[in-house]
This record gives C-alpha cells, structure tokens and sequence, in this order.
C-alpha cells in the first residue's frame, strides 16, 4: 500500500486573507507532497508497508529518521488541511465546545493556552489539542514532524486539532510574526471538523 497526497476540500484561494493562495500552493504541493513520497520510498518492502499510517507512528522505531520524520509530516498535514474551511472560525458548539469548556474553564482561556503551546514552540514544530481516554481535552507542542501519537514526545492523547507552526506555513504572508499566524488560524478553523476528530478517538 502506497499513500496518497490527499486532495483539499477547498481550493487553494479559499482561506484568503488568513492563509495566502501561494503558502497553500507550495505547502500542499511541494511540502506534503514530498513527504508522501518519501514516506512510500522509506517503507517500500518493509513489514510497514501494509499499515495504517497510524499504526506506522505508534508502532515504529524512533531512531529510524526517514519514517519518523516523513511519516509525521504526511500525518500532520493530512489533518491540518482537515480541520480547516474558508467557513470556519467562530464558537465551537456541542460536544468539542463542552469538552474544551471541561478542560479549560473558557473558550478563550483553550485559545490562550493553544496560542502560548503555539508561539513558544521553539524553532520548527506543531502544537496540538489532544483528547485523552477518559475524554479530557490536553494542549501540547511537538519539535519537528513528531505528533502525540509517537512514543515518548511528550503529548499524550489522540490528536484532533493542531496547527503547523513551521515557517514555511506562514513565513511568506507573516514573516516572523507568528502570533499574527496564530491568531489568523483560528478564523480557519472547522470546529465541525475537530468536534468529529473527537468523536472518532472516544468511540
């Protein structure tokens, strides 16, 4: 099994102001592409050739560099682009609303604590919200292509939102303001979208 550079449910224009046409373009068609393809090239005859993407990074070697690295970045992409819609933004409703509510107090104390996880990741990296197994909502960051879902990054949970804070997500449109990034995000974000990723990890 081989996978796939996934098609956008929206076109490239479509986040416009808040994520410009030529980041999508190159970030979609250069970035998440070349990790797809090495990704195959790195588990082409391998015993992890017929795995799940998610089975691959709970299960793999973590010195092994290639997997690791581009694994994460085909995962990490693939649901980036998901829990975007030019529709998005606002209020989360229903049972990711009541979760975040649970978890942190307020709306704007999560989108607080997400931005600060966000902003103060050092270098290149993602930060995440994470539902743990007894359903509690957890914000971490990761360094580089890891997510929550490898062994030891320190983030537990399923990861069900997250955002790229590498520069090549944002440099061309915000240069080194990445907070301006972070803030223009959450006008993106299809609480719709988290509220399934939620529902998926506790079912």
């Amino acid at each position: 099994m081989s996978f796939q550079l996934p098609d956008l449910n929206y076109g490239f224009d479509a986040l416009e102001p808040h994520i410009d046409t030529k980041t999508m373009l190159i970030h979609h068609g250069k970035h998440h592409a070349g990790y797809t393809s090495k990704l195959n090239a790195a588990i082409e005859g391998t015993e992890l050739e017929d795995k799940s993407i998610e089975t691959i990074l709970s299960e793999m070697d973590m010195n092994n560099s290639a997997v690791r690295n581009n694994g994460g970045g085909y995962y990490n992409h693939c649901l980036f682009w998901k829990i975007m819609s030019p529709n998005g933004g606002g209020n989360p409703s229903g049972k990711i609303h009541d979760a975040i509510l649970n978890s942190f107090g307020s709306f704007e104390d999560f989108k607080s604590n997400f931005a600060t996880a966000a902003g103060t990741r050092f270098g290149s990296g993602w930060a995440w919200l994470c539902v743990k197994k007894d359903g509690s909502l957890e914000i971490c960051s990761t360094a580089n292509q890891d997510n929550p879902l490898m062994a030891g990054v320190g983030c537990e949970g399923y990861p069900i939102l997250g955002i790229d804070v590498w520069e090549h997500a944002y440099y061309l449109n915000y240069q080194n303001r990445r907070p301006d990034y972070i803030e223009a995000f959450f006008n993106v974000v299809d609480w719709s979208k988290v509220e399934e990723n939620l529902i998926n990890a506790l079912s």
